[in-house]
């Protein structure tokens, strides 16, 4: 996959959309959660006859970033098991020499290397999945194949006598835990945020569920999704959570599902869809009422959306009782009326159904509009203490609906300008209402009269999404700009959760603090802030940003956008320092030298733009650029000195350059032996164990080399991270896997110290900070 969400072939992967202390299990264990307060939860039912399985990608890669693939089961895994699937060495056959030399097609010279024939004993051919490497040790050459494009990697000049092929490399002895998950899913989900008994808020992004105790600063995540949810709804006692999720393609879950589990331990009890019950995804879900939630009803997303009822409690597995279709169009929410055991209403576009489950069968009947305009869409719903149906459309209105009624009791017009997005009823009877159009919270009686009280929430926050009763007189109100805020309408409303709300692909780290930059296509800037887990500062740049750089000094930040212009600016009064532009295409990535001498800016139009850096990075003179690579150009690396640069390009190539003179440097002997300051590149000695069995090439889009110089990450199109010891520099290394993200993760990152590891992922607009221990 390329740095713009492209696979080799230039087609675009589609998506479907889109703590402190905390613990992130390890596969071994079957754990399914992080959790900081809680012991290390029990796997779920479906889990405990399973055993240990190594982590083994699928044969090709995913082609929607919304939807990688992900282990059910756990965070973390070591691939000890594929250990198993090595091959004995064996003599290297001339005709194979002769048929790789014939597909050799890079710009490298390096990769044009002819290698001489030479004794049989001086070749090892190793096949590691569908890597074939082959050691010259006479010439200090491998030979390998990614997606049919040959690359030759040459061994340090130190290493020439005692490199061995057939050595596997330990994985390391560190490893993650998942610390922190910065933003909120609130773009395209509904009636995902509310307040648990503990203290805590609950909600989800990506393929995590977030149980945040705002007042403490803690955070605990349950992990048991394998991709990304869309729907999570609470048992009656507060306790116990649904959630459910999309089609996922891991090849041990890839159906949609629903997981009920607990909220204090963190234990999966039943897990709901895996022999194909539904379809797409899981569209919204409830738990009964007045039986003590014996029931759940789940609501998927097929064609006809169907709708499904669960005595989820009666066997392991939970036991259909009945099902039956909804309707064609989009069905948006689900609620069991609270007074009357056999009935329950479902909301979506065009349409509100009241149904009749007694008996143990569904039977509907459509909600009539009579006069009134029939609503494109019927938004959000909620009961008040009368038994009354209320529900806000994208009229603006709110619809006042009689117990056993389906027509409207009364009608209150133009509550809002724009779409009611939800119905929050509070303790004492009065109504809350949040409009997503006009960014207003209204309150109102318990006969639905205004009482004059009213917030508008600013416009970086986007509109009223959700609304939960927080701690006393407090409301949580999840926005669609995927923030989270607190407040009451008498005072003003404080961010608690920041998000992105577009693709995520910019991430760079402040050489010297404890904070790190993120943007992406929403064309936000957002400075976090590690230790404090928040934003420092935020700056709407007015462009989609594609990739950053800290200086040196971390003074000054450069920001590339999705054309050809970057920009740079100053890091701590966000003033604008100067504009330029090279080329006519995408800046992929940027990076400054160490010494801060130069900066490099690799392009979609196959070349590196090297400039030459003065007044404490205020001034910018373009020395050339390096013109060489056959496809664009996905990755920077400096020498320690900043005298040479290395780049990778989507065309697996990789090659090497005079930063002082843009040219390439074409000597083996040189290149083969120089220290980087960095190291970003998929490709290389150092990096060779990097890609999984199968692997197309376009799997792992992005790594990062610890500064001890210890251990290297990688992110992958399945919304992984694998950790490996450094220099991964065997054909087969083994690693640690650690899941969380939905999407295909765009960029990994060491803090300056090494103690964090920052993950951020495409289309899931997700943040994740990693703990290293």
């Amino acid at each position: 996959m390329n740095g713009n969400g492209l696979a080799a072939n230039g087609h675009r992967r589609l998506s479907h959309y889109p703590s402190n202390n905390s613990l992130h299990s390890e596969r071994g264990g079957l754990n399914s959660s992080s959790n900081s307060a809680s012991p290390a939860p029990s796997p779920s039912p479906s889990q405990s006859s399973m055993s240990y399985r190594a982590n083994t990608p699928t044969a090709s890669p995913r082609h929607t970033p919304g939807r990688e693939m992900r282990s059910p089961y756990s965070a973390s895994t070591s691939n000890l098991v594929a250990m198993r699937k090595w091959s004995a060495s064996q003599e290297f056959r001339g005709n194979s020499l002769e048929m790789a030399n014939k597909r050799m097609t890079s710009g490298s010279l390096f990769n044009l290397h002819v290698m001489r024939p030479s004794s049989a004993t001086a070749m090892n051919h190793i096949r590691h999945g569908t890597k074939e490497a082959t050691y010259n040790q006479d010439d200090g050459i491998i030979r390998l194949y990614l997606r049919g494009h040959p690359l030759v990697v040459h061994i340090p000049t130190d290493l020439l006598h005692s490199y061995s092929i057939n050595k596997v490399n330990s994985p390391p002895t560190q490893r993650l835990k998942l610390e922190w998950v910065y933003g909120y899913r609130g773009r395209d989900c509904r009636h995902n945020l509310f307040l648990l008994p503990t203290g805590e808020i609950v909600y989800f992004i990506a393929a995590v569920v977030v149980l945040y105790n705002v007042e403490d600063q803690i955070q605990r995540h349950y992990l048991g999704h394998t991709d990304d949810i869309k729907c999570l709804t609470i048992h009656p006692n507060k306790l116990l959570i649904a959630t459910g999720q999309v089609a996922s393609l891991d090849r041990r879950e890839r159906r949609p599902h629903v997981r009920i589990w607990d909220s204090v331990s963190l234990n999966t009890l039943h897990v709901i869809g895996q022999n194909g019950d539904f379809d797409r995804s899981i569209a919204c879900l409830a738990f009964s009422k007045l039986d003590g939630g014996n029931l759940l009803c789940v609501v998927d997303e097929s064609a006809e959306h169907s709708i499904s009822l669960w005595d989820w409690q009666k066997t392991e597995k939970a036991h259909k009782i009945t099902e039956t279709k909804t309707s064609c169009d989009p069905v948006l929410a689900v609620e069991f009326h609270p007074m009357d055991r056999f009935c329950l209403t479902t909301i979506g576009k065009g349409h509100i159904h009241f149904w009749d489950i007694e008996g143990g069968s569904l039977s509907k009947r459509l909600g009539t509009f009579e006069k009134q305009e029939k609503p494109k869409y019927v938004l959000c719903l909620a009961y008040n203490d009368l038994g009354e149906l209320l529900t806000g459309d994208s009229n603006g209105n709110i619809m006042v609906w009689q117990r056993s009624s389906n027509r409207p009791l009364r009608t209150v017009f133009n509550a809002h300008d724009g779409g009611v997005f939800t119905i929050c009823i509070l303790k004492d009877g009065t109504v809350v209402t949040g409009g997503g159009k006009d960014k207003r919270i209204v309150e109102w009686d318990g006969m639905l009269n205004r009482t004059g009280r009213e917030a508008k929430l600013p416009d970086q926050f986007g509109g009223v999404r959700t609304m939960t009763t927080g701690k006393g007189s407090m409301l949580m109100v999840g926005t669609t700009k995927n923030c989270i805020l607190q407040g009451t309408l008498t005072l003003n409303f404080s961010l608690v959760v920041q998000g992105h709300t577009d693709d995520l692909w910019a991430l760079a780290i402040h050489p010297t603090q404890n904070q790190f930059i993120t943007a992406g296509y929403d064309r936000c800037i957002h400075l976090w802030d590690t230790l404090s887990h928040s934003t420092v500062w935020s700056k709407d740049l007015g462009e989609p940003v594609h990739s950053c750089a800290f200086s040196p000094d971390g003074s000054v930040l450069v920001f590339t956008t999705v054309g050809s212009r970057w920009i740079v600016i100053d890091a701590t009064t966000r003033q604008l320092i100067s504009m330029h532009s090279d080329g006519n295409e995408q800046i992929e990535c940027v990076k400054y030298s160490p010494d801060g001498r130069f900066l490099a800016l690799g392009s979609r139009d196959n070349h590196v733009y090297v400039y030459a850096v003065s007044d404490e990075y205020r001034k910018y003179n373009r020395i050339g650029r390096c013109t060489g690579h056959s496809s664009f150009v996905n990755s920077i690396d400096f020498t320690v000195d900043g005298a040479y640069i290395q780049s990778c390009s989507g065309d697996y190539e990789h090659l090497f350059w005079n930063a002082g003179t843009c040219r390439q440097l074409n000597n083996m002997s040189i290149a083969r032996d120089l220290e980087w300051e960095t190291h970003n590149a998929t490709l290389g000695f150092n990096v060779l164990g990097i890609w999984p069995e199968s692997a197309d090439g376009s799997d792992v889009n992005t790594c990062d080399r610890s500064h001890s110089g210890k251990l290297l990450a990688t992110g992958d199109d399945f919304g992984k991270i694998n950790v490996y010891s450094y220099p991964a520099s065997q054909p087969k290394c083994l690693n640690h896997s650690y899941a969380g993200h939905s999407s295909h993760i765009t960029a990994v990152r060491f803090m300056a110290d090494d103690s964090r590891l920052i993950s951020i992922g495409g289309r899931d607009s997700t943040i994740m900070q990693w703990t290293v221990s």
